[in-house]
């Protein structure tokens, strides 16, 4: 069985529990995920999937993935992912992977790319103190000292300074599952996931 399904995340919703309770939760549009590539031990070393997952037309596919797709005999799909199973032999292409592999499922990890802030100064990226708005401070947003005088007599790395921020990988783990739309193919995750509207996300059984 495979642990992972890709899918879009649309956005956030709230609906109530059997108590009556408002749960926030993310609508994430997952699968379904089409297997293109069966890896085992015996010919790459390791034991493997590939599953793809949205619709593309297929003069937007370059020669190589449309080979690719061509010898695998499924449909180009916009977007592929190596997912790592257990005994690669138990899967063939042309699997499907859908929500209702997840209906059982409690908790799920969900990894996908943060929203992209720009450069950031050390308060809104790192949480900063900052200092003194009395007359006469020049030391509002500032970040402060950032080493020693005689020694080291450098910048330490990995310390916290002004920068990019976002628009890195992100896994938020344990996150419960729920509900399970098998119609719409549609998960309901508590809380929130990375991204924005449309991102791609990748949903692991936790």
């Amino acid at each position: 069985m495979v642990s992972t399904i890709l899918g879009r995340k649309i956005g956030m919703t709230q609906i109530f529990d059997e108590e009556d309770n408002v749960v926030p939760v993310t609508v994430i549009q997952a699968g379904p995920c089409t297997v293109s590539q069966v890896k085992t031990e015996a010919t790459d070393g390791y034991n493997a999937v590939q599953i793809g997952f949205g619709d593309i037309k297929p003069k937007h596919v370059n020669k190589p993935m449309a080979g690719h797709f061509k010898a695998a005999g499924v449909e180009p799909m916009r977007y592929l992912r190596e997912v790592r199973v257990d005994n690669a032999e138990e899967h063939k292409v042309g699997d499907q992977v859908t929500v209702a592999d997840f209906a059982e499922v409690e908790h799920v990890d969900v990894t996908g790319t943060s929203k992209g802030k720009g450069f950031q100064g050390t308060i809104k990226r790192w949480n900063f103190h900052r200092g003194p708005m009395t007359h006469g401070s020049r030391n509002q947003r500032r970040p402060g000292s950032i080493g020693q005088c005689a020694y080291p007599a450098r910048v330490r790395k990995g310390l916290h300074m002004a920068g990019h921020m976002g628009n890195e990988r992100v896994t938020v783990r344990n996150l419960k599952l729920v509900r399970v739309d098998e119609e719409q193919n549609l998960m309901l995750v508590k809380g929130a996931v990375p991204g924005g509207k449309n991102a791609l996300v990748s949903i692991r059984m936790a």
